[in-house]
């Protein structure tokens, strides 16, 4: 009987696939140490004021879709990378997260797609906002290696990533290549 193995997670960005600076921390414990650190909301929300806002550089947080964004809202200017998670194809609350984080909230920071990011939802991510992706679907993998980030040419509502107007209608959109 063998062992299950655990997928390989490749970091992508929209220009190409990249080492990941960041690690996935259960704990406060790992700021002690060297690097970039992503923690669990309440560990982060557990830190002084003032360790997130001297490890702003090297400190992101995880969101899990039942989390609620208004637990950072106030907090965004101490991080530099927000995660979201997706857990599952059905469930898109982290796909709200990211816009808000983008339109309501002005966040600079990168903002990431974790746990089952899938071919069909790429590209809306990427006019969400999302700008960083942990990849572990191998047809995806293989599709943003060959260069194909798929999704659709027009788009009738708009996003965080502006797009041009497209011919004759104000709503229609034209999707930046």
């Amino acid at each position: 009987m063998t062992e299950p193995t655990t997928p390989e997670i490749r970091l992508w960005t929209p220009t190409g696939f990249r080492e990941d600076e960041w690690a996935h921390a259960e704990s406060a414990d790992a700021l002690s140490g060297n690097g970039r650190f992503i923690l669990p909301l309440q560990a982060f929300l557990d830190l002084d004021p003032e360790v997130r806002r001297s490890a702003r550089e090297r400190l992101g947080v995880v969101l899990q879709p039942g989390d609620q964004l208004e637990k950072i809202a106030d907090l965004l200017d101490q991080l530099s990378l927000v995660a979201l998670v997706f857990p599952a194809f059905s469930d898109g609350r982290s796909f709200s997260k990211g816009e808000l984080l983008r339109s309501r909230h002005d966040f600079e920071g990168a903002v990431r797609a974790t746990g089952q990011v899938l071919v069909d939802q790429l590209p809306h991510m990427l006019r969400l906002g999302f700008d960083e992706f942990e990849i572990s679907n191998p047809v995806l993998l293989k599709r943003l290696e060959e260069g194909r980030t798929g999704g659709l040419g027009l788009y009738y509502q708009p996003a965080a990533v502006p797009e041009p107007k497209g011919p004759k209608y104000s709503w229609r959109r034209v999707r930046n290549s």
